[in-house]
């Protein structure tokens, strides 16, 4: 099974439509399936006393509100169009996060998006989550800081989302749901669960790996790893494990201004990683073991056959003594060897020589 790579540019076109142009250029050439980007207002997502994270002081080098960050990084709605047409032109799917509802009912109600991506910081946002789900449409939620029981609680709003019930949201009806066979028909049909780390860059001891594993155990659902490691080894890594779904930032330059750039990737950096998340495929199988094709040419090289440790006549009866077990493999395999003990030669045999 492929994996779906998307190639997160996020907000790491610092607004700039041909640094988004660019991006897209980079993300289709290196061979995603996918490149995201995030839609949002800013006055709708961050209040003006909503400080910044350490990490985005620090990659942008000075402190300011999250507001003022967000509005030089928001897309205005007309981009998108521009943004959609272009990666029809480079083959590349395009992709957005919404923030807020009405980013979301733009993406799918005007730009006709029909694959949704909720990120680790709304996984809580009952609403939104809501909203999502009353579109009908497939889902990818990533679970960064989350704990089972929140990621339990997140699908148990999508399930009830899904059912299009005119009941009043709550919290016990949004466990009913989860439990239901209806609702975990939807969620079963419609959503993945990306595993994720919330820190840029994250620490490689707190990536936590086998927690992916934890999260398709615990609801049955398809998983992936959403990463804001350096480097390229996690996603990989990720892949070899059973992640379906590997969503990496990237840049044209690390060096750039903005939140992000310093935890992704660069161009040659996220060709590489895609190309070695295809090795990996390839190198998983169809699961079904046996002797492959390049094996069976070995087998009668390497594998043992029953011959004679001397002269043995005519009539003679096989005694372990003169019984040996060596290369090449095609005679009489040592599985029978018990089976040879004991009968009579049926010609004369020499040292070395294969029993027949």
């Amino acid at each position: 099974m492929s994996t779906l790579i998307i190639a997160e540019a996020g907000v790491n076109h610092n607004g700039d439509m041909q640094l988004a142009k660019k991006l897209i250029d980079v993300a289709a050439g290196a061979g995603a399936d996918i490149i995201k980007f995030q839609t949002f207002k800013a006055k709708k997502l961050a209040t003006t006393s909503a400080l910044q994270a350490e990490y985005q002081t620090k990659n942008i080098g000075k402190s300011e509100s999250q507001l003022e960050m967000l509005k030089r990084l928001e897309l205005k709605y007309e981009d998108h169009f521009i943004l959609v047409d272009y990666c029809k032109h480079k083959d590349i799917s395009f992709l957005s996060t919404a923030f807020d509802e009405e980013s979301l009912a733009f993406l799918v109600d005007k730009l006709g998006q029909t694959l949704l991506k909720i990120p680790s910081g709304e996984i809580t946002n009952a609403p939104l989550l809501l909203a999502h789900a009353r579109t009908g449409l497939d889902i990818i939620i990533s679970t960064g800081m989350a704990s089972l029981s929140e990621i339990e609680m997140a699908l148990g709003i999508l399930a009830f989302g899904y059912s299009q019930t005119n009941e009043t949201p709550s919290v016990d009806k949004f466990e009913t749901a989860y439990y239901s066979e209806k609702g975990q028909a939807y969620l079963k049909e419609k959503v993945r669960i990306l595993h994720c780390t919330t820190e840029y860059p994250a620490p490689l001891e707190e990536i936590n790996l086998n927690a992916m594993l934890t999260i398709r155990d615990s609801f049955k659902l398809p998983v992936g790893y959403s990463d804001h490691s350096e480097g390229i080894i996690v996603p990989v890594a990720a892949v070899a494990k059973g992640a379906r779904i590997i969503e990496k930032h990237f840049t044209l330059d690390q060096n750039m201004e903005g939140p992000d750039h310093k935890a992704s990737l660069e161009p040659t950096e996220l060709q590489e990683m895609i190309a070695l998340i295809k090795k990996v495929e390839i190198i998983e199988g169809n699961g079904i073991k046996g002797p492959s094709s390049s094996e069976i040419k070995n087998k009668v090289i390497v594998r043992k056959s029953i011959v004679a440790t001397r002269s043995i006549k005519k009539g003679e009866t096989f005694t372990e003594d003169c019984l040996a077990i060596k290369r090449p493999g095609n005679g009489i395999s040592p599985i029978n060897y018990w089976d040879v003990v004991g009968k009579r030669a049926i010609k004369d045999f020499k040292e070395d020589e294969l029993i027949i």
